[in-house]
């Protein structure tokens, strides 16, 4: 029981380090995302002291329409699941995160989500790739897909 303590304890001053809560739901999506395969992607945003669900992809949806839910002007955490083939012919898939800081954001919130990403990114077991953008050419599907492989 002491040490079950003891961890509850260092779970509360990483979250009061780092300042980010993260809401409940963030993590639940992403077990859904990764064992139900529920959904394409997840967009998070940061909203107040907590990163929260911003959208849920429907499992139909494509990487372009992955691309169109993060803003222009606002920083974006994202998890997509990408399928691919391999060159054996064989059906897979991997589960990547993007950091998305468009260089027209604010500098405020480039530092609070950098400041943020590592801690958020722990909570998310199962990430395979990570991809940190500032333009959509950084994270265009053949980058995408040169990483999968």
């Amino acid at each position: 029981m002491q040490s079950n303590t003891s961890h509850i304890l260092i779970s509360r001053s990483a979250n009061a380090v780092s300042g980010m809560a993260v809401e409940d739901e963030c993590k639940l999506r992403f077990q859904e995302l990764k064992a139900k395969r529920s959904y394409r992607f997840i967009v998070f945003k940061i909203d107040g002291q907590q990163v929260v669900v911003d959208k849920l992809g429907d499992p139909e949806e494509s990487y372009d329409d992955f691309m169109a839910s993060l803003p222009d002007n606002e920083c974006r955490y994202a998890v997509y699941d990408f399928h691919f083939t391999t060159n054996e012919n064989c059906q897979k898939s991997k589960i990547f995160f993007f950091a998305w800081s468009p260089d027209t954001s604010k500098v405020r919130m480039k530092m609070v989500y950098a400041s943020s990403k590592d801690r958020f990114k722990r909570e998310l077991d199962g990430i395979q790739v990570e991809v940190q953008a500032t333009d959509p050419s950084e994270m265009s599907l053949d980058i995408v897909k040169a990483r999968a492989y």
